[in-house]
């Protein structure tokens, strides 16, 4: 099985469109792995902030887990702000590929591109 390159699948997610702000990959702890933010983008976050932001996105995503066995596995989850959309996609069980984006981004072209990039890398799970 291929590994995933996660520091330039952020990067490609980056550069794909010009309303994604921030683009990585958190593990099971909590911890940034890889890709981070836009260099030329006003953080909204800062320190202990993002790492909330991360803790919930996995939080979310334990909470979905729950309920795999009657509505399927989680494909992504989508909140929108009043000053930016959060998008979490989760690889595996113990990874969370999470992107911010400005408001109204197209997000379902992110997410599409997101998975087909994923899905190229894997045979099988």
């Amino acid at each position: 099985m291929m590994t995933v390159d996660y520091d330039a699948l952020a990067k490609q997610v980056l550069a794909l469109d010009s309303q994604v702000r921030f683009a990585g990959v958190a593990n099971s702890k909590g911890e940034m792995v890889a890709g981070g933010q836009k260099d030329d983008v006003e953080k909204i976050l800062v320190g202990d902030e993002v790492n909330m932001s991360i803790h919930y996105a996995l939080q979310k995503r334990d909470l979905y887990t729950n309920l795999e066995y009657k509505i399927g596995r989680e494909r992504s989850s989508i909140t929108e702000y009043d000053l930016v959309t959060m998008i979490s996609i989760p690889i595996n069980s113990n990874e969370l590929f999470l992107i911010s984006t400005e408001p109204r981004a197209d997000y379902l072209k992110i997410i599409d591109y997101v998975h087909s990039l994923l899905n190229s890398d894997k045979d099988t799970e």
